[in-house]
């Protein structure tokens, strides 16, 4: 991976770290968001674009990374911070009044569904406002259904879709548990094969704990399923947290 030296600082004191050669784009929004693990995520990983939503600029401006673009109604962001970034030519804008149908988390994965990007990684998504959470979870189907892989990670969890015949390699688990939450009133015919605890042919509807808390056994684990829509968590314990 292509490691990136935050204490370098061209371009009026921030560091333009994106590569066109990425598929990826990084979006860090205004949730909980741990700058330790953010700067050390960020360092360890190659994005062809970086999009700060709302707040999430503030974790880019004490990092000192120059964004390739600015979304949101920034009603909680110092204006100070706003005003700098706000005004450098280098930074793509899309300002929207605070009243307004989509969240600028959504506002943000639209913008970058728009420049091309299908992969995504979020920072900020999880933690603080509970209802925030639960609508960017929800986001994760309503832009699988438009083709984008979304990965919503903190320094505990990275939540995505999951799919029939999904692998799960054991060299790049997240955490050490992988849990599976139903989107969809029922999954049906849910069979794991390669984890700790087994699954074959199994009916689990929402609300249900059957799929919480398993593990990576084998070098490759596999989830299938008949039908419904299933999130997938990957995650670790509090004491485990890389920060």
């Amino acid at each position: 991976m292509i490691r990136y030296d935050f204490e370098q600082k061209p371009e009026g004191g921030l560091s333009r770290i994106t590569k066109p050669d990425s598929d990826c784009c990084l979006i860090v929004t205004g949730g909980d968001l741990a700058p330790a693990f953010a700067a050390d995520f960020i360092r360890s990983r190659s994005y062809g674009r970086i999009i700060a939503a709302d707040a999430g600029l503030r974790f880019l401006a004490q990092a000192r990374i120059l964004p390739d673009q600015i979304v949101g109604d920034f009603d909680t962001l110092e204006p100070e911070i706003f005003e700098r970034f706000g005004r450098d030519d280098r930074i793509q804008r899309d300002i929207h009044k605070p009243e307004k149908d989509e969240t600028d988390t959504e506002l943000a994965l639209m913008d970058a569904l728009n420049a091309g990007f299908y992969r995504m990684d979020v920072l900020g998504a999880l933690g603080g406002r509970i209802d925030h959470e639960m609508a960017n979870i929800q986001l994760l189907y309503e832009y699988w259904k438009k083709g984008a892989f979304i990965s919503l990670i903190d320094p505990q969890n990275r939540i995505s879709m999951a799919w029939s015949g999904r692998l799960f390699r054991k060299d790049d688990q997240f955490g050490k548990y992988i849990s599976f939450l139903p989107l969809t009133t029922k999954v049906s015919g849910i069979t794991l094969r390669g984890f700790k605890y087994p699954l074959k042919k199994r009916d689990v509807e929402m609300g249900r704990s059957l799929l919480i808390s398993n593990e990576i056994a084998e070098d490759t684990a596999e989830i299938t399923y008949d039908g419904g829509e299933m999130i997938v968590i990957e995650s670790c314990d509090k004491s485990f947290i890389r920060r």
